[in-house]
């Protein structure tokens, strides 16, 4: 550990992290067309649903909101690596990179948080059909999202609280980006007690939305039963869309919980991979997921094109 009187004043952090990257140009061309393919399925979702006043309904408020949360992952981090690879540009002073640990992590957390209300919002569909609509209104749903972007922001707040008043005795990140753990380690105190503290917060995050998730499926299971099979049909298309975004995002995190379980070291470049998956791959899907399962939507993108097509 290195000692305190060894600290540096750290103006800006170089990232260093796809130092050993081969053909860095060609692995930032793909993240960059991923990227752009995200911000722009994202962005046509949300559109669908602000100018389409039959889209104003608590089910594509939410899958609105989703969209938003996927912008604000991947614009947390991407334009930086982006940068590194394709410009050489691998310097970011310290206040942006304080500002993209506290938005990529705000992003992580509310990605959890969405899914979990939109499980919450397809179980009272289901199990109160004729009262959802006064359950469940536009204004509880928009109320109700925006205090989770409060707890996410209050969760995620310990992070650039514990960094803040540190000292540091690096200025080069080990990382792709500026993640909580790439600045913890540039700091001169031993990283461990603030790995645990974020640890014990970030488990808890997970492993309660993904019960709740769960819970939230089997009391579906019990209530579907006694919908008609038009309902049934309706409900499992619907449904099958929210299965395989959480399958999506939850699978990677517990493959790694997994393989750190079981004791299989990764070499860094291969947690990078693996971040960088996490952040663009569910990312990119659950807008395409949303657009060609959810009946509204995919009629929307048909018409339009029918129109493109059609000769004046």
């Amino acid at each position: 550990m290195s000692s305190q009187n060894s600290s540096i004043m750290v103006t800006e952090f170089i990232i260093g992290g796809f130092e050993k990257t081969e053909k860095p140009m060609v692995v930032g061309v793909v993240i960059m067309i991923i990227y752009v393919l995200v911000v722009l399925a994202n962005v046509v979702n949300i559109l669908f649903i602000i100018y389409d006043q039959r889209l104003h309904k608590p089910m594509y408020l939410l899958i609105c909101n989703l969209a938003v949360v996927d912008i604000l992952y991947t614009s947390s981090a991407t334009p930086t690596m982006i940068g590194v690879l394709l410009a050489g540009v691998n310097t970011i002073s310290y206040g942006a990179c304080l500002l993209q640990m506290f938005a990529f992590h705000l992003a992580g957390v509310m990605e959890l948080f969405a899914l979990s209300i939109m499980a919450f919002d397809r179980l009272v569909a289901i199990s109160y059909p004729f009262q959802y609509h006064s359950y469940l209104t536009n204004v509880r749903t928009v109320v109700f999202t925006f205090i989770l972007w409060l707890i996410a922001c209050g969760f995620v707040a310990v992070m650039p609280a514990n960094v803040i008043p540190l000292p540091h005795c690096y200025s080069k990140l080990k990382y792709t980006f500026c993640d909580y753990a790439a600045i913890m380690r540039t700091t001169c105190v031993d990283p461990n007690y603030y790995f645990s503290q974020i640890g014990i917060i970030y488990f808890f995050l997970l492993f309660f939305t993904f019960i709740f998730i769960c819970l939230s499926y089997l009391c579906m299971i019990f209530f579907v039963k006694l919908l008609s099979k038009d309902d049934k049909r309706k409900m499992s298309s619907t449904c099958l869309s929210h299965l395989i975004v959480v399958t999506c995002y939850y699978c990677p995190s517990f493959i790694l919980i997994v393989l750190t379980r079981i004791g299989v070291v990764l070499t860094l470049e291969e947690r990078h991979g693996l971040l960088i998956g996490v952040m663009l791959g569910p990312s990119l899907v659950n807008p395409f997921v949303y657009c060609f399962r959810t009946k509204e939507i995919k009629y929307k993108i048909f018409k339009i094109f029918k129109k493109v097509k059609t000769p004046q």
